[in-house]
């Protein structure tokens, strides 16, 4: 296009369905930004539409979510609604019509992500999920160190997703905090893990594991462990990347420093006659933290989401990414019923 995105007919039209804890954040960088307008809002709750619409006065809102899919000027919907609920409407979504943003992760079963996926290809409309941390700038940073082999081989990686709360009525902890960090793996490694095995508890809700610890195996030999908990006293979300060269760890909380890296590592000698001559070497180095130009992920992805409705590209978290991602929770799900074995994480 050639005319100016001021112009109103290239402005793309969205709406949001849900309106709970992300829905307005969403809101917010689709307005803020100049090539989109939210012009429809639905959720269940009128206290939450009458606060929606205090805070952006001009979007119309609904408590019937159909009203969204059944406006002819809206181009694309955003789902941020319980999981539980994110096939049907996403299916709804595609049939109407409607460009899909779902958040993470994108269904409950990898026949559903296949379902989906065929239904955008067959709409030709671009189905996204919402796997924010993709477009966060620190770990961009931390994917082409790791892929320029600035770390060197990596031997294991251990993440950390804790916090108090939120509990999640229709979903374990893995399925509501693990998506964020198994998609992190995947972009960093280029690779999905093929076996993963899970082991959990059930402390609040005798149904729903709120503490859970995960174990990936990658075939590139990489080790990494997932440890999620609604149960515990401080938020934490951070990463630790080993490799025989150099370490990092990426601290999300922290405000300056999201990333450091250490010249350490340990090193065997190449030649020693008994065991007495063992000795490891250790090397302990300088510390390193590099700047990173930040901008809000949620911002990032949204422009992203915009840009592949224009151009058609597919999204760097499309359905596919979403599908691996859900396959790994089904298998860490397999695992927790089998007291903690490894499970595949191809079908078969």
């Amino acid at each position: 296009m050639n005319r100016s995105l001021s112009q109103s007919e290239n402005i793309l039209k969205i709406g949001v369905i849900g309106c709970g804890y992300w829905g307005p954040n969403h809101i917010r960088n689709f307005e803020t930004l100049p090539d989109s307008r939210v012009l429809q809002v639905a959720d269940l709750d009128p206290k939450r539409l009458s606060h929606i619409q205090v805070l952006f006065p001009r979007v119309t809102c609904t408590q019937r979510y159909k009203d969204v899919l059944e406006n002819p000027e809206i181009d694309a919907v955003v789902l941020a609604t319980p999981v539980s609920t994110h096939f049907d409407m996403a299916r709804e979504s595609l049939l109407a019509g409607k460009h899909v943003l779902v958040e993470k992760p994108i269904a409950t079963s990898s026949r559903e992500v296949t379902e989906l996926t065929e239904l955008a290809r067959e709409k030709q409309k671009i189905l996204m999920v919402g796997h924010t941390f993709l477009y966060h700038s620190a770990v961009r940073a931390i994917r082409k160190i790791v892929q320029e082999g600035h770390l060197g081989k990596i031997h294991y990686i251990s993440m950390q997703r804790l916090n108090l709360g939120l509990f999640q009525k229709d979903i374990n902890v893995l399925w509501d905090l693990a998506p964020h960090d198994i998609s992190i793996l995947q972009y960093l490694l280029d690779e999905s893990p093929i076996e993963v095995a899970a082991q959990g508890k059930a402390s609040v809700n005798p149904e729903i594991e709120d503490v859970a610890m995960m174990t990936l195996r990658f075939a590139s030999g990489v080790l990494a462990y997932i440890h999620t908990s609604w149960l515990d006293p401080k938020k934490t979300r951070q990463a630790t990347i080993v490799g025989n060269k150099k370490m990092l760890v990426y601290n999300d909380i922290s405000a300056a420093e999201k990333i450091e890296i250490y010249d350490k590592g340990v090193e065997t000698p190449p030649h020693y006659d008994t065991f007495a001559e063992f000795q490891y070497a250790y090397r302990y180095g300088e510390k390193v933290s590099p700047y990173i130009e930040e901008e809000e992920p949620l911002k990032v992805q949204c422009r992203h989401f915009l840009d592949c409705i224009r151009t058609g590209d597919p999204p760097l978290s499309g359905p596919q990414n979403g599908g691996l991602v859900v396959r790994v929770l089904e298998a860490s799900d397999e695992s927790l019923a089998q007291g903690g074995r490894f499970v595949p994480t191809q079908i078969h």
